[in-house]
């Protein structure tokens, strides 16, 4: 049995299944992302809830093993050389899982990379700028008088949803026929413009047809429906 008690995470989030990939996560965008990935490779796993309400990211056990404090992190008990292997930032842990199981990346060496490329897309564009769009419409920035900041980052989520909609024009998925991580980590974020941010008529989301419809898509497999509410809040 894999020995997890030299990870001081671990104190405060005991394993209960040592042998199974230990997430540590909060069911937001960044976070469904893996539980959607760990739900879809069927890789054993244990979540652990990571509330912000209590600012569990910020706590010496937390820190531990993410220093930079941001949701998700992974323990791999069965890591690539025969020792727990302990990862942070979500693109990161995608590419580890898919390359871990060999699923969801396209099987040539060009469609892999082209791959990654995408989820590089989603992790320096549409996720920062459409979390800065929800910060300004429902959270403390909706109270800023001056609107320049809302409008510069409405303005950039309007124009990346049309690269994505350009991508998907007779696509799928963003890879054409094949599921890959690259959906994997956008689809929570366009899903979070509709949901939680409320901000789907500010960005104009209904112009984006091929954008809507593999939304939809996305949503509607099994995985994405239970990796939204995982780990289960309180």
């Amino acid at each position: 049995m894999a020995e997890l008690s030299s990870f001081q995470i671990t104190q405060k989030w005991p394993a209960q299944y040592p042998d199974r990939i230990q997430l540590y996560s909060l069911p937001t965008p960044n976070g469904v992302k893996v539980s959607a990935m760990l739900e879809e490779t069927g890789l054993a796993y244990e979540p652990h809830l990571v509330s912000f309400a209590t600012n569990d990211q910020v706590t010496p056990e937390f820190l531990s093993l993410n220093p930079n404090n941001k949701i998700p992190a992974i323990i791999d008990p069965n890591g690539p050389d025969g020792k727990p292997l302990p990862l942070w930032e979500s693109g990161a842990i995608l590419i580890y899982l898919a390359e871990k199981t060999g699923k969801f990346l396209t099987d040539s060496a060009s469609g892999k990379h082209e791959s990654i490329q995408w989820l590089m897309w989603q992790m320096g564009g549409l996720g920062p700028m459409t979390g800065q769009v929800g910060f300004f419409n429902i959270f403390a920035g909706k109270d800023y008088e001056d609107r320049r900041p809302f409008e510069r980052y409405r303005d950039e989520v309007k124009r990346l949803l049309g690269v994505l909609d350009q991508r998907l024009q007779d696509r799928e998925f963003i890879m054409g026929d094949d599921y890959t991580i690259a959906d994997i980590a956008s689809w929570p974020w366009v899903r979070n413009i509709d949901g939680f941010y409320e901000a789907a008529d500010h960005v104009e989301l209904e112009t984006r047809p091929n954008v809507v419809r593999w939304l939809e898509t996305c949503k509607a497999r099994p995985a994405s429906e239970k990796a939204i509410n995982i780990p289960a809040r309180d």
